[in-house]
């Protein structure tokens, strides 16, 4: 570099020498011109860079960056649930990192780092001799780097003259205020890495699997020499650059007085010995729930002047960490019973083969055959050879066959969401199956007919036959719903229809009140954003919805018609304990007859306690004052319990992604087998452990007789006179050896011709 210099200044020599002479030659005013053009070109630049200066992160800017605090979301109890983070990083002090990590990056990336305010100018006028002489160099300082990496979006990466200037004015503003130490610490914890790994920590972790500060010479050259481009020189996909560049590092470390020169030839025949591993985000117990919250934070933080990542903001919500932690525990337990059932079901002696149509149609619909067909491949040749790749299909089935779960907990009466599961894992499926998901509900969706026929004046005591409905649909066609068996041709309660779930008592009701008004009573109760279908089917829960929107409805059946919004949030304070807002309680609504809804809340209880979901009792011991719902859809497709408890709701949805697979078993794919104990071990810890009353009671706040006055007469009258036999109420039917009776089913709905008869969904 020297000899380049000497090189460079003779050259320069003989150039002064012969501008002077031009110089000296031309006419005075030609001379007057060319100097104060001379001298107006850098008065230019310095105004230019002068005018740059407001562009810049502020001094203050730079100060909070170097000290940002990701926000914290807090549950009711005070226990941490998640952190806003801006990356995948953890911060770690500057004695906490290697020593060899420092010194190779002194010694590669600015060697008289300890002696520039920012700029180093003698580096960058051999950036600028190199890069004339066709080998570009950077001759950026790290004070530069990390004004980059602070302030990407103020600074920019393009190759202009803007950029370089704002670039060492930020640079000499982070010299202004921070010491060189805190420069280097700053830096290391925030220069990005590939595989979501921010910072050195998680960078040592993510290719070494060890912490920072258990980083040997190798390892510390292996990635500061990643930081000429970390993908070019990325150890795990390309090991000869990475070795090649690592040992430039060494060189580097040698040259600078960093590493003894003994060392260096021994150390440049070592292997790299990559240990990979991907770091995952940590997300906390409720990462679903942190998740949906993130959006309206963003929103809130940038109205009121805040960052969600670096202002350190408290957020308190309604979660309680206590009741989180046993909805998690539960669909953990559960899913993997469920994950065992399907994995038998889908084995390759069960089906899962390339015969099969729909694993067919799967590898059609997957990201390797779409590859294979952008590349030009045929598709028949495509497909074969994917049905052929064991590998690649027995993936395909553990993806498509993995169990899905969601679980959601409220308060009916504030609103508050207590305990939110969006899926078993939120790592390897992030969807929101409480939120976001939109299945059909089956037989949960049954209460809200029965709902609509209390308000027009039925009681739980009428009664209907269990015999073979039919009912027109117009244009010749007709609607046959069926249960899992025979019809008993003897009459049954209205009560007694819904505690036992049967399709034949739930379609006669549904013909009287009217899809329209189910539809309407379910929208009021909480069914607020998902579409409901107005046809008679709808009684039997086939147009989709959301967990969330059932758990909701339900709660405002516990509040005896009053809607109450869903609570998520009830403060937010600054790093400091200072309440910056509070969040108002939600009001309650009066959406539905107050009376119709005690009535159906009571009748309700049937469910637990003769009906489908008399598990609750038998098997996990509830004793409290319950009220519930089981719910299965066509080919077991979908199973759905929901739990109603005077100061909580719970509920559960279990299936898949895809609704073409399922758990291929009458007796796995019943609501009552595949949500209820999901929630019903949720109920029986949070009861256990004293956070749930299990002594609380349902209250009447009206007669349970009905008004002497009313016009029952046209319901009342119609459900009597349908039949000429005196009604009877029927006894339940004998349930089987775990106390849950015959899984039933009903028909699909549809808006054109009815689906076969085998077709069916059902409660």
């Amino acid at each position: 570099m020297r000899t380049l210099l000497l090189s460079f200044q003779a050259r320069a020599a003989v150039l002064f020498r012969w501008l002077a002479g031009l110089f000296a030659w031309m006419p005075r005013p030609l001379r007057r011109a060319l100097m104060w053009g001379a001298l107006a070109l850098p008065a230019a630049v310095l105004l230019y860079t002068l005018a740059l200066i407001p562009f810049t992160p502020s001094i203050s800017d730079i100060r909070k960056a170097k000290s940002e605090l990701p926000a914290q979301l807090m549950s009711a109890d005070n226990k941490l649930l998640a952190e806003y983070r801006w990356a995948n990083r953890e911060w770690m002090e500057l004695h906490q990192i290697s020593p060899n990590v420092v010194n190779a990056l002194i010694a590669t990336e600015d060697h008289r780092f300890y002696e520039h305010f920012g700029l180093d100018w003698r580096r960058t006028a051999s950036s600028v001799v190199l890069t004339l002489r066709g080998d570009p160099q950077g001759g950026s300082t790290i004070t530069q780097q990390l004004a980059r990496n602070l302030f990407p979006e103020e600074i920019g990466r393009s190759r202009t003259l803007t950029r370089k200037l704002k670039e060492a004015i930020t640079a000499l503003k982070i010299e202004a205020s921070y010491s060189k130490d805190e420069i280097l610490e700053t830096y290391l914890n925030t220069v990005p890495f590939l595989y979501n790994a921010v910072g050195i920590e998680m960078a040592a972790r993510t290719y070494f699997d060890k912490s920072a500060d258990k980083l040997n010479v190798l390892e510390s050259a292996t990635l500061i020499g990643m930081l000429k481009g970390t993908a070019y020189y990325n150890p795990v996909l390309n090991p000869e650059r990475a070795q090649a560049r690592r040992n430039t590092v060494l060189s580097q470390m040698v040259k600078r007085g960093k590493l003894d020169h003994k060392q260096l030839e021994p150390l440049q025949k070592r292997p790299l010995r990559v240990n990979f591993e991907r770091q995952t985000e940590v997300m906390g117990p409720a990462p679903h729930f942190a998740m949906q919250l993130r959006k309206q934070l963003i929103v809130w933080a940038d109205s009121n002047g805040y960052n969600l990542y670096s202002d350190g903001l408290v957020i308190r919500t309604t979660i309680d960490s206590r009741l989180q932690a046993y909805a998690n525990q539960a669909v953990a337990r559960q899913g993997r019973q469920l994950q065992g059932v399907a994995d038998a079901a889908w084995a390759q002696r069960n089906g899962w083969g390339p015969q099969s149509e729909l694993v067919q149609t799967l590898v059609r619909e997957s990201a390797e055959y779409r590859n294979a067909l952008d590349k030009g491949e045929a598709p028949d040749d495509t497909l074969k050879a994917l049905l052929a790749d064991t590998n690649f299909l027995n993936k395909l089935r553990a993806e498509k066959t993995r169990v899905q779960a969601g679980f959601l907990a409220q308060d009916p009466v504030t609103g508050h969401v207590l305990a939110w599961v969006g899926s078993r894992d939120f790592a390897q499926d992030p969807f929101d199956h409480v939120q976001a998901a939109r299945r059909q509900p089956g037989s949960t969706f049954k209460p809200f007919v029965y709902g609509a026929a209390f308000a027009n004046g039925a009681s739980p005591d009428d009664t209907l036959m269990d015999t073979a409905v039919e009912i027109p649909l117009g244009g010749g066609r007709v609607w046959r719903p069926t249960d899992g068996g025979a019809p008993s041709d003897q009459p049954m309660t209205l009560a007694d229809g819904l505690a036992l779930s049967k399709n034949t008592i739930t379609a006669q009701v549904m013909q009287q009140v009217g899809p329209a008004r189910v539809a309407e009573v379910a929208r009021a109760l909480g069914v607020r954003q998902s579409p409901l279908e107005e046809v008679p089917s709808l009684a039997l829960g086939t147009s989709p919805v959301t967990l969330k929107e059932m758990v909701t409805a339900y709660s405002s059946i516990v509040n005896l018609g009053r809607y109450v919004e869903p609570v998520m949030i009830t403060r937010i304070e600054d790093r400091h304990g200072k309440v910056l807002e509070t969040f108002a309680p939600s009001v309650p609504e009066e959406v539905f007859q107050p009376r119709a809804a005690q009535t159906l809340r009571n009748a309700m209880r049937g469910a637990v306690d003769k009906g489908t979901a008399t598990a609750i009792r038998s098997r996990y011991g509830i004793q409290a004052d319950v009220a519930g719902k089981t719910g299965t859809t066509q080919d077991n497709t979908d199973g759905w319990f929901i739990l109603m408890h005077t100061r909580v709701v719970a509920g559960a949805w279990a299936g898949f992604n895809d609704g073409r697979i399922t758990l291929r078993s009458d007796y796995w794919g019943q609501g009552a087998r595949s949500a209820l104990p999901m929630v019903g071990e949720f109920m029986q810890q949070a009861i256990r452990g004293k956070v749930i009353n299990g002594n609380d009671r349902f209250v009447d706040e009206f007669d349970t007789a009905p008004p002497a006055d009313n016009s029952l007469g046209s319901m009342r009258e119609w459900i009597r006179g349908l039949f000429r036999s005196d009604p009877q109420t029927p006894a339940a039917p004998r349930p089987g050896n775990d106390g849950l009776p015959p899984v039933t089913r009903d028909p699909a709905p549809s808006s054109g011709p009815p689906l076969p008869a085998e077709e069916r969904v059902g409660g």
